[in-house]
């Protein structure tokens, strides 16, 4: 059985699907929370030694934090909008209220400076059409560097990869300081859609691929809905979303650096398929999504 690969109620806590820890990753900075919010029923997470993303996976919701009030309005899914989202901060107690109930995710980044709470507004988050041909696939960069420099480690972004396509394409890492790449724990949290390619389902799968050059780690692993990847080291991609499921995943990333980069390297054998891309279409299906719903 993988230690990377976390299906859906491995790291379940209560009713909430993921809670995962940097100790409990077996690593040093990077986690995740994905919380439920009853209908009407307020939820105080105490931050502690992380700073965070509030990110809503469905609903809306209010978020109280240091004195501040925010309203997310969220979305009906992953695949139906970009969403509006709020940064807190380290040693903090964050009250999360839905009127009609939620899912949120919370990326987390251990880390040592506290900065303000900060409103992300959904019409800010730029989405990048990522690839080309049968790799393309949307990217929302809402919580990377030089987009959102408000954060002391933590670095998030979502990705819509449709249906028969392949993304985190050609497969890269970032598990060492030099000319091209920086040290990231990052982790994966899947969601896939159904039949109707809007709500997500467990009757669809995905794959997924992690590897090292030396052979010690070499997984070849089928994602459902709510399924965590944790990346430690090692080349990661394709995640390959099956015709007739889109694919949705989070991700999360942190490290020892003391400025947040997503700098990586391209695995020599397979980088040369960036070049293929500029003689091919895009898939038309992206973007799916943007702040103001579905775009197809």
């Amino acid at each position: 059985m993988s230690k990377l690969h976390r299906p859906l109620g491995t790291l379940s806590d209560d009713a909430d699907p993921v809670r995962l820890t940097p100790d409990s990753a077996g690593w040093t900075y990077t986690g995740l929370r994905v919380l439920r919010i009853g209908t009407r029923l307020p939820r105080t997470v105490k931050t502690g030694e992380f700073e965070a993303f509030v990110l809503p996976l469905s609903g809306s919701l209010t978020v109280r934090v240091d004195g501040e009030e925010f309203e997310l309005e969220g979305r009906e899914s992953v695949f139906t909008r970009v969403t509006d989202f709020v940064y807190v901060p380290r040693d903090a107690e964050v009250e999360l209220t839905s009127e009609t109930g939620a899912q949120v995710a919370l990326p987390m980044a251990r880390c040592t400076r506290r900065l303000e709470a900060k409103y992300g507004p959904a019409e800010d988050v730029p989405v990048e059409v990522r690839g080309a041909g049968q790799a393309t696939r949307q990217v929302t960069n809402f919580g990377v560097p030089g987009v959102w420099d408000h954060a002391d480690k933590l670095i998030a972004c979502e990705l819509i990869t449709p249906g028969g396509n392949w993304s985190s394409y050609p497969p890269h890492k970032h598990d060492e300081a030099s000319e091209c790449e920086v040290v990231n724990e990052e982790i994966y949290y899947f969601r896939i859609a159904g039949r109707d390619g809007v709500t997500p389902a467990r009757e669809g799968f995905g794959l997924h691929r992690t590897y090292t050059a030396d052979g010690e780690l070499d997984e070849d692993v089928a994602v459902r809905d709510q399924d965590v990847f944790l990346i430690p080291r090692g080349y990661h991609g394709p995640c390959v979303a099956a015709p007739g499921y889109p694919m949705y995943y989070l991700n999360v990333l942190a490290g020892p650096a003391d400025e947040r980069s997503m700098a990586f390297c391209d695995d020599p054998a397979h980088g040369w398929v960036r070049e293929t891309w500029e003689s091919q279409e895009l898939d038309p299906r992206c973007p799916v999504t943007s702040h103001e719903g579905r775009v197809q």
